[in-house]
């Protein structure tokens, strides 16, 4: 299961990050990974699909938008955990230089 939260930053070494740095840090991971995920499935879909799957994201309906994934796209939750870890090392790498912005 994927935690954005911070046992995620704990895990890569970034727990002495202020509370600001931290929440900041996590909301750039979260969208992040929603782009990429975004991104590999709609590289994967038809233009009818993603209308019909825009339609859900515009009403605002994550509900729906799931449903719609788990049955046009049973192996999202994949496409998910894959990119979740490509992004982790990423983060994980950055981890010297991300203290070294941050520093006073």
């Amino acid at each position: 299961m994927i935690k954005i939260d911070e046992s995620l930053l704990q895990e890569i070494g970034l727990s002495s990050l202020s509370s600001d740095d931290k929440n900041s840090l996590l909301k750039h991971i979260y969208e992040t990974l929603e782009m990429r995920v975004g991104i590999r499935l709609a590289d994967q879909m038809s233009q009818e699909q993603l209308d019909e799957f825009e339609k859900y994201f515009q009403a605002k309906d994550d509900v729906g938008a799931f449903n719609w994934l788990e049955t046009n796209f049973p192996n999202y939750k994949d496409i998910v955990q894959n990119e979740f870890d490509k992004l982790k090392q990423e983060v994980a790498g950055s981890v010297p230089d991300i203290l070294k912005s941050i520093a006073p």
